[in-house]
C-alpha cells in the first residue's frame, strides 16, 4: 500500500476524522479544554450500551470455552494491546486464575509495553507465531483488539486462531471493520472523531477498556469466581487482601471473626472454601471436595448440601 493510499484509507476511519470546530483548541482555557474532554467521555457509555447483545453473546461463548479447560487470549497492538495486557494481568489476583489462562498479547512483546516497535503492528506473521507459542486450540478464545479495526497484528490474530479452530472476537470502534469481519463475534464500538485527531487511547481505548472488563469480569462470573457480587476467588497474597478475605467472608456469612479466621486457616485461606465450611457447616476437606466436584460454583456445592 502506499502512503497516498494509507492516506486516504485512514481519511475514511471514523476513529481518525478531523475536527475543524476543535482547531482552535489550544488556544482554550486548560478548564474548557477539561470540560471538552469531559463531555466527550459522556457518550462512550452509551456506545457500548449499544453492542450489549453482542458482548453478551460473546461472553456465553468465551464461558462455555473456558469452562472445558480453555484460555481467554488479547491481541493488539500500542494501546489496545496495552489494554488487553492489564485486563489479563488483573485477573489473577481479583478471580485467583491461573496467569495463563488470561493472557495478553502486544505486538513487539513485553518491551512495547514501555516502548514503541516500529512495524511490529502490520505483521501478521508476528501474530501467527505469537499464536504459535502459544499452541492455541479449539478450546481457547482470541480476541483481536483494534481501534482502527485494520491492524495486521490484530487481525491476523483472529484469521490464525479461526483457522486453528479457536472462537474468535474482533473489537474495533469503527463500522463495517475488517478485524470484526475476520472473527466469529464482531463487536464494533462507534465513539466518533477523538479530541485529539486519531488519538485512540482516548475514547476509543475508554470504550475498549469498558468492553474488556465485561468480557473478563462477566465470564468470571458466569464460571463460578464470583458469589453474588463478592470476589470469593480473591488471592489473599497481602495485608490488604487477607483483610479483604476476611471482610468477603464476614458478608457472605454473617459469622463472627472468631469463626471466620478459624474457618479460613482451616481453608488454608480459600475464601470460597471458608465461606462454604460455615455456610454449610462441614470441614475444610469437605468443602474442597464439594468445590471440586461442582466446578469450583460455590451455589452449586451449597445447593448439594441442602443449604
Amino acid at each position: 500500500m502506499t502512503s497516498h493510499d494509507l492516506r486516504n484509507e485512514l481519511e475514511s476511519l471514523t476513529t481518525e476524522a478531523f475536527r475543524p470546530e476543535l482547531a482552535e483548541i489550544d488556544r482554550l482555557p486548560t478548564l474548557d479544554i477539561a470540560r471538552l474532554m469531559n463531555r466527550e467521555d459522556t457518550g462512550v457509555p452509551d456506545a457500548v450500551g449499544a453492542r450489549l447483545p453482542e458482548i453478551a453473546a460473546a461472553v456465553d461463548a468465551v464461558s462455555e470455552r473456558m469452562d472445558r479447560g480453555g484460555r481467554l487470549i488479547y491481541a493488539g497492538a500500542g494501546t489496545a494491546g496495552r489494554l488487553g495486557v492489564l485486563d489479563a494481568s488483573e485477573c489473577p489476583p481479583t478471580f485467583n486464575t491461573d496467569p495463563a489462562q488470561v493472557v495478553g498479547l502486544i505486538a513487539g512483546g513485553p518491551e512495547a509495553l514501555v516502548t514503541s516497535i516500529e512495524g511490529a503492528e502490520d505483521s501478521k506473521e508476528l501474530a501467527r507465531s505469537d499464536l504459535d507459542a502459544l499452541k492455541v486450540g479449539a478450546d481457547d478464545t482470541v480476541v483481536g483488539i483494534s481501534a482502527s479495526g485494520r491492524t495486521p497484528y490484530a487481525i491476523g490474530a483472529v484469521e490464525h486462531a479461526r483457522a486453528l479452530g479457536a472462537l474468535t472476537i474482533g473489537l474495533a470502534c469503527n463500522e463495517r471493520s475488517a478485524l470484526a469481519a475476520a472473527a466469529e463475534h464482531g463487536i464494533e464500538v462507534v465513539v466518533g472523531p477523538e479530541l485529539i485527531t486519531g488519538s485512540t487511547r482516548l475514547k476509543a481505548g475508554t470504550a475498549q477498556k469498558l468492553v474488556l472488563n465485561m468480557l473478563s469480569t462477566i465470564t468470571m462470573i458466569r464460571l463460578g469466581k464470583t458469589y453474588g457480587n463478592l470476589m470469593v476467588d480473591v488471592r489473599a497474597s497481602n495485608d490488604k487482601l487477607r483483610a479483604r478475605s476476611r471482610r468477603i467472608v464476614a458478608l457472605a456469612t454473617g459469622a463472627s471473626a472468631e469463626e471466620i479466621e478459624k474457618a479460613l486457616t482451616e481453608s488454608g485461606g480459600e475464601v470460597k472454601n471458608a465461606v462454604l465450611t460455615i455456610l454449610a457447616g462441614v470441614d475444610g476437606p469437605t468443602a474442597a471436595r464439594l468445590l471440586e466436584e461442582s466446578g469450583g460454583h460455590l451455589r452449586a456445592a451449597l445447593a448439594v448440601t441442602g443449604t
